[in-house]
């Protein structure tokens, strides 16, 4: 079937016309079509259904890990030091909620004269784990095409703050296409069509479309974290013995919740499997539940910090994560070819959550940590999980 067959097929033939463009730019964007996943759109199809029977996740608590502390670190160091766990930095994101428009982890915690970025402090945090292991971490960097650059140039201009180049790789984000709200595939300007980030559950699938995987055949194991948390801990050596123990094919940090209402995802048991539900998701009768101790039931708030075997995201194909669909506002051209920047939502943004995963891996090792050295979120400019809360929590740990 020929292009225009395809586009024809699912509906989107109005992404043939190339009228206006030059031969180059005419080409360029078939090249792009050609490229393009439809199967995305498809997804406004699928009707989500209700949630399963949810209930209460049991995990390694503080204590529990301490009194195996030391039979963790031995099985997490060894792992480490035969190659066969990677650090998977999910950096695709600006600063902008944070009034900064440059990629998040360029940002400065620190002073003018003294600064500390957030990029120096998770390389930072690795190094320890590095130093203490006697081997260095395979790092790779998940960028987005809007910041790949710009954070390239900036870890290239502080000398990757003293962690090996030879042991970093970059890999882009892949991109999902953007639909209007009966599933056409908006158009970004004549020849370009809109593109949106697929998610921080697309990493694997973005990393697979490049060699990155098969320069380090050793790795069996990937420490996925997001840039936002500036105190967390990267390939742990416990948490990563732990998991390796368990014979689990996936470990999640998480920290006990302080209150029933924070934003944060909890982990929960829904119909027997392993389940990150959303704080605006999950029930408020649940959310509020307490245990016979008067602890939240539902309590184990993660932290955006996962631990996978590679064996089973070799198995997870990319059709297997569910596409979510968000109601946003897309910049796209009109019905008469200008373009226009809508005042409210226009259009479905695509995307796959890392939480997925979570699920599809059927069994996990839910792992808590301690808030003070584990958790200082920089989401907001102000109030809590803000650069002020993170600056206060690192000034605490003598990170400041």
């Amino acid at each position: 079937m020929d292009l225009t067959e395809k586009l024809r097929a699912c509906g989107q033939e109005h992404l043939l016309d190339t009228e206006g463009l030059s031969e180059a730019e005419r080409e360029a964007y078939l090249c792009e079509l050609a490229a393009l996943d439809l199967t995305v759109p498809a997804a406004l199809r699928e009707t989500k259904g209700a949630r399963g029977q949810i209930g209460p996740a049991k995990g390694l608590s503080i204590p529990e890990i301490e009194e195996r502390g030391e039979e963790y670190c031995a099985a997490g160091r060894e792992a480490i030091r035969g190659g066969k766990v990677a650090a998977v930095l999910l950096a695709g994101g600006q600063g902008t909620r944070l009034g900064f428009d440059r990629p998040k982890g360029t940002f400065n915690m620190g002073t003018k004269r003294r600064p500390r970025y957030i990029f120096q402090l998770l390389i930072e945090n690795l190094l320890g784990v590095c130093e203490q292991c006697g081997a260095f971490v395979p790092l790779f960097i998940m960028t987005s095409e809007k910041n790949d650059a710009a954070t390239r140039e900036f870890l290239k201009e502080h000398a990757y703050f003293g962690y090996p180049e030879k042991f970093i790789r970059f890999f882009v984000q892949e991109m999902y296409p953007c639909t209007d709200f009966g599933g056409k595939i908006l158009l970004e300007a004549r020849g370009k069509i809109a593109l949106s980030p697929n998610g921080n559950g697309g990493w694997f699938s973005s990393l697979k479309k490049t060699d990155i995987a098969k320069e380090f055949p050793a790795v069996e194991w990937y420490n996925v974290f997001g840039v936002d948390n500036v105190l967390q801990k990267i390939a742990d050596p416990a948490f990563v013995g732990a998991t390796i123990l368990s014979g689990t094919p996936c470990g999640v940090k998480y920290v006990r919740k302080k209150r029933w209402k924070e934003h944060v995802g909890v982990l929960c048991i829904e119909d027997g499997a392993p389940s990150v539900i959303e704080y605006y998701e999950l029930p408020e009768e649940l959310a509020k539940a307490r245990d016979g101790r008067g602890g939240l039931l539902y309590s184990f708030g993660m932290t955006l910090n996962y631990l996978f075997s590679a064996r089973f995201l070799d198995e997870v194909s990319v059709q297997k994560i569910p596409l979510h669909a968000v109601k946003k506002v897309i910049p796209c051209l009109d019905a008469a070819g200008n373009t226009v920047v809508p005042k409210k939502p226009n259009g479905y943004k695509f995307e796959t959550l890392i939480l997925d995963m979570v699920r599809l891996a059927g069994d996990c090792l839910p792992y808590e940590v301690e808030r003070s050295e584990e958790f200082a979120p920089v989401k907001n400019k102000r109030g809590r999980d803000s650069v002020r809360s993170a600056k206060r929590m690192l000034w605490l740990k003598g990170k400041l």
